[in-house]
C-alpha cells in the first residue's frame, strides 16, 4: 500500500533518541493505528506492547529480534516483532518506515 486514505493524524510527532528517529501516529477509519517516520543513521533498541509489522520503504538497516540473527533489508522490505519483545536496529542510510500496530 503506497496511499492511506481517510485518515487522522496527530499533529505532535513522536521523537525518539535526541530527534534521531521521529514519526506521526495516524489512525484509519477502522480504528487501525500507524506511525509514519524516519530514522537517521545510528544504533537503537525498541521495545513492543503490540506485535508490529515495520514496513520499510527506503534506505539500509539491519534488524535483531530476541534470539535471532542479524537481517538486512537495503531499499524496502518488511520484518514483524512480536509483543511484548524488544528488537535492535542498526541503521546505516535515512531509513524511511510505517509501522503497524497489529492485534494479532
Amino acid at each position: 500500500m503506497t496511499q492511506l486514505k481517510n485518515v487522522d493524524i496527530t499533529k505532535e510527532a513522536n521523537i525518539y533518541f535526541d530527534g534521531k528517529v521521529t514519526s506521526r501516529t495516524i489512525f484509519l477509519q477502522d480504528g487501525a493505528k500507524k506511525t509514519l517516520g524516519i530514522m537517521m543513521p545510528g544504533e537503537y533498541t525498541f521495545s513492543t506492547e503490540l506485535k508490529e509489522e515495520m514496513d520499510i520503504s527506503a534506505g539500509k538497516l539491519e534488524y535483531k529480534l530476541q534470539g535471532g540473527d542479524w537481517e538486512t533489508i537495503d531499499g524496502a522490505g518488511v520484518f514483524f516483532v512480536p509483543a511484548n519483545e524488544t528488537f535492535e536496529l542498526k541503521v546505516h542510510t535515512i531509513v524511511d518506515y510505517c509501522c503497524s500496530y497489529l492485534s494479532e
